[in-house]
């Protein structure tokens, strides 16, 4: 007898769409996965790029997830203290046998309390945060700490991918799944980490992003406060209205 496997993304306004839809590409071919979107309407999301995704399920009717995954990108910031975001983060939790990120999505798993005392990779720019909501932050593509899983930046969440399929499915799905995709990366340019990038082209990349990153750290000190607070927030379904936190 064959047991779906459920796998949810948050799909929410200013998400990076490769945060999303690469992890996602990879994991539904574990044999059993079915993926959901999750947003709180099942109205198009506007991404980063410019481009909308629809989301296959609301907060409210979303099943039990085995895998619940937070993207990243700039609406990252917003959804910090969105109370129902947050509140779906930490309910979601409590059940799904994988709890998980990419990129900068591993700070909505922070402002929801589930990495405190956990290791957690971020994107490179917003590593420097993740101290705050008690978790120890790792320069590597893809780290594990129990069942905590997250990638990197961007690109990183195929890397994700195939590791969480190899836990699911098995290493030799994982590798199948990785020749189906043809993921064999050989970039143009040598030049995809700050360590090989090199000091005068990150600098000029945290210079462009300066003035953003100042709005963004009060944001990240409201949410490191909330993070051990119950929230009571009725979602409309019948799992959702309970004010337990979960840590």
């Amino acid at each position: 007898m064959n047991t779906t496997i459920h796998v949810g993304f948050l799909l929410f306004p200013g998400v990076t769409q490769l945060d999303l839809t690469g992890p996602a590409q990879v994991l539904s071919r574990v044999p059993g996965a079915k993926v959901h979107l999750v947003w709180k309407s099942l109205e198009p999301v506007m991404t980063d790029v410019g481009f909308s995704i629809n989301p296959t399920v609301t907060y409210a009717d979303c099943p039990q997830l085995d895998v619940v995954c937070a993207p990243g990108g700039f609406g990252v910031i917003e959804q910090m203290t969105d109370a129902l975001t947050i509140d779906f983060l930490r309910q979601q939790a409590a059940a799904a046998r994988y709890v998980t990120s990419v990129c900068n999505g591993s700070l909505l798993l922070g402002a929801a309390g589930l990495i405190d005392g956990y290791r957690s990779a971020c994107n490179w720019k917003w590593l420097h945060y993740l101290p705050q909501f008690g978790a120890e932050p790792v320069r590597e593509r893809v780290v594990r700490d129990r069942n905590r899983l997250s990638g990197a930046g961007v690109t990183s969440g195929i890397d994700f991918g195939l590791t969480l399929a190899a836990e699911l499915g098995g290493e030799e799905i994982a590798k199948l799944i990785q020749l189906g995709l043809e993921y064999d990366p050989q970039p143009p340019f040598d030049c995809g980490s700050p360590e090989k990038a090199g000091p005068e082209r990150v600098a000029r990349a945290l210079a462009a992003e300066a003035d953003l990153h100042k709005s963004v750290t009060p944001v990240v000190a409201r949410a490191a406060l909330q993070r051990s607070r119950p929230i009571p927030i009725d979602l409309g379904g019948p799992s959702f209205n309970s004010t337990k936190d979960v840590s």
